[in-house]
C-alpha cells in the first residue's frame, strides 16, 4: 500500500484566528503530506462568538478563492471527490460551548457555515458540561441534554476532547449516534488530564466514534521519537476499541507564537504546572506518510491503515452529518 492511495483525514487543524490569507496557503503543507480532508478551528473558549463567525466567512472565502486547491467538505461526497481531485477538503471545528451561551439556534448557523463538530467543554466549565481541568465534574447539565439533541438533529459531530470524565461519561451513556474525541491521547501511555483513560476509549467506540490521536509531545509523553508515539497511542486504542476507532488528529499549529501568546495569557484554562509553555513540540503534516509507513511496519492491514489514516472519520461524517 502506498500512502498516496489513502483519504487521509486529519480531524483537527489550528490557523491564526484572524483574517489573514497568507497564512491560508500554509494548508499546502497538509496537501504535501497526503492530507484528503482537515478540519480547521474557529476558535475556542476564549474566543468570542463575532469572531468566530467572521473567521468563519473569512475562511470560506479563502476556499472558495483557490478552487483548484482547496474545497468546502460541506458532505461527504465532498470529501471523496477532494481525493479524486487532487484537492484538499476543508471543514471547521469548534473547541468548545462557551460563545454559543443558551442559544441553540447557533449550532445550525454554524453548521451551515461548515463546522462538522463541536466539542463540549474547552478545558473548563460552560453551560452544557464541565472540562478536563475543572476540580469538580457535575456532569452533563440539564441545557446540556438539550444541546446534544440539537446537535443530533442538525448533524453535528459531537466531541469529548479537553471534556471532563463525568461530563464525557454522561455524553456517551446519552449518545445516539457516534461521538468522537477529536484530538485524545491514551492516558494509560501519558498521565495528563486532556489524555483520557481506557474506559473513555471503550465507550466512545460503543457509539460507533474514532478517538484522533494528537501530535503534542506533551500529550504523547516526550519530544523524541514523536511519530512513532503516535503509533503507539494509536496501538493503545486498538487494543482497546479496534482499529476502527483510531484516527489521526495532530492538532498542527500553523502559527506557534499566537499559541505560546495564549498559553502565558490564558492561566485559566491552561493551568501551570502540566506542560503548557514554551516546550511544546509538534508532529509536523509533512509526518503522515512516515506515519503510514510505520502501521505498515508494525503489520497493521492495509485494510485497517485505510481506516485509521481517514476512513473511520468518514464514517462517522457518513452517520452524523445531514
Amino acid at each position: 500500500m502506498r500512502h498516496s492511495d489513502l483519504l487521509v483525514w486529519d480531524n483537527h487543524v489550528c490557523m491564526p484566528i484572524r483574517p489573514d490569507d497568507a497564512w491560508f496557503d500554509r494548508l499546502e503543507r497538509h496537501r504535501a503530506g497526503g492530507a484528503t480532508c482537515v478540519s480547521v478551528n474557529l476558535g475556542d473558549a476564549e474566543v468570542p462568538l463575532e469572531t468566530m463567525l467572521r473567521m468563519a466567512g473569512h475562511f470560506r472565502a479563502a476556499v472558495a478563492a483557490r478552487p483548484d486547491r482547496f474545497v468546502l467538505a460541506t458532505t461527504v461526497a465532498d470529501v471523496r471527490q477532494a481525493k479524486i481531485d487532487g484537492r484538499l477538503a476543508v471543514a471547521f471545528d469548534i473547541e468548545g460551548a462557551r460563545a454559543l451561551g443558551s442559544d441553540l439556534t447557533l449550532i445550525s448557523r454554524f453548521y451551515a457555515l461548515g463546522v462538522r463538530w463541536l466539542l463540549i467543554a474547552y478545558n473548563r466549565a460552560n453551560l452544557v458540561g464541565s472540562g478536563c481541568h475543572d476540580a469538580h465534574d457535575d456532569g452533563l447539565t440539564a441545557f446540556g441534554r438539550q444541546f446534544l439533541d440539537e446537535m443530533d438533529r442538525v448533524g453535528m459531530v459531537i466531541c469529548c476532547s479537553h471534556t471532563g470524565y463525568r461530563t464525557s461519561r454522561d455524553v456517551l451513556e446519552r449518545a445516539t449516534k457516534p461521538v468522537i474525541f477529536s484530538h485524545s491521547n491514551a492516558r494509560a501511555l501519558c498521565d495528563h488530564p486532556r489524555n483520557i483513560p481506557d474506559d473513555l476509549i471503550a465507550g466512545c467506540a460503543r457509539t460507533g466514534g474514532v478517538v484522533g490521536i494528537n501530535g503534542l509531545s506533551v500529550f504523547l509523553g516526550g519530544t523524541d521519537r514523536m511519530v512513532e508515539r503516535v503509533a503507539d497511542h494509536i496501538d493503545h486504542v486498538v487494543s482497546i476499541a479496534g482499529p476502527a476507532h483510531a484516527g489521526i488528529s495532530l492538532d498542527y499549529v500553523y502559527d506557534q507564537q499566537e499559541l505560546l501568546d495564549q498559553l502565558s495569557a490564558m492561566r485559566n484554562v491552561w493551568p501551570a504546572g502540566f506542560g503548557y509553555d514554551a516546550g511544546i513540540r509538534f508532529v509536523e503534516p509533512e509526518s503522515l506518510p512516515a506515519l503510514t509507513d510505520l502501521l505498515l511496519a508494525r503489520g497493521y492491514s492495509d485494510h485497517d491503515i485505510r481506516g485509521i489514516m481517514g476512513g473511520n472519520f468518514l464514517r462517522v461524517a457518513e452517520a452524523v452529518w445531514k
